[in-house]
């Protein structure tokens, strides 16, 4: 919905980055390819990208699973962060920007890091779990379908290690979550998934007002 942090005005958020933001050349390229593309909002802000690829660093993260790619940077930040064997599967359903996507990977030398499943996040999730992949990945990010926040996080619990992270975007939804005026399906379901969160104790949480709300969540 937003592709910077709340709170602060212009000129803070650029003075942010400006003392902060060691961006790659090829995500550079992405974001501001991916600007006038009139989707452009399902792009992760920078400062985001930035973050991931820090927890990626401090956890050691070798094996990750992402659903929803959309031009990819989000992708291509953890990828760059990840050690040469690392591994991401990269869910989404839409071969026209994950084509763009791709070509971001390739020209970063990342496309190795990178398994692309086109097709429903769902059915890749619940196959790797029918291939017994438990607990085999140490970090998780969705960003995608928003009726369906429950059932990610859920399959994604199988397959997440003990000590591992999910991390999920769009939480605070520009503020609609907070404002019950509006009753559409996707501010809906991320309330409803907000709540799942706080109540699950299998989980230790954190929610960061960075960009349109990221939680955190640890698997004990």
């Amino acid at each position: 919905m937003t592709r910077k942090s709340p709170g602060l005005d212009e000129k803070v958020y650029d003075y942010m980055l400006s003392v902060s933001l060691t961006e790659h050349d090829i995500l550079r390229r992405c974001r501001e390819q991916t600007a006038p593309h009139r989707l452009a909002r399902m792009q992760i802000a920078p400062e985001q990208g930035q973050f991931f690829s820090l927890l990626i660093q401090a956890l050691k993260v070798r094996n990750i699973i992402e659903i929803g790619v959309f031009t990819g940077y989000s992708t291509l930040a953890m990828a760059l962060a990840l050690p040469d064997n690392g591994k991401i599967i990269a869910c989404d359903h839409d071969p026209d920007t994950t084509a763009w996507a791709q070509s971001y990977w390739q020209a970063a030398n990342v496309s190795h890091k990178v398994d692309l499943r086109i097709g429903p996040a769902l059915e890749t999730l619940k196959g790797l779990i029918q291939q017994r992949r438990f607990d085999e990945f140490d970090f998780a990010f969705i960003d995608a379908h928003k009726p369906e926040y429950i059932d990610y996080y859920e399959c994604l619990l199988q397959l997440v290690r003990p000590g591992g992270m999910i991390a999920v975007d769009n939480v605070l939804w520009s503020g609609q979550v907070a404002d019950d005026s509006f009753q559409d399906e996707d501010t809906t379901s991320i309330r409803a998934f907000n709540d799942y969160l706080l109540q699950d104790g299998r989980v230790s949480i954190c929610l960061l007002p960075m960009a349109d709300g990221i939680s955190l969540a640890l698997k004990k």
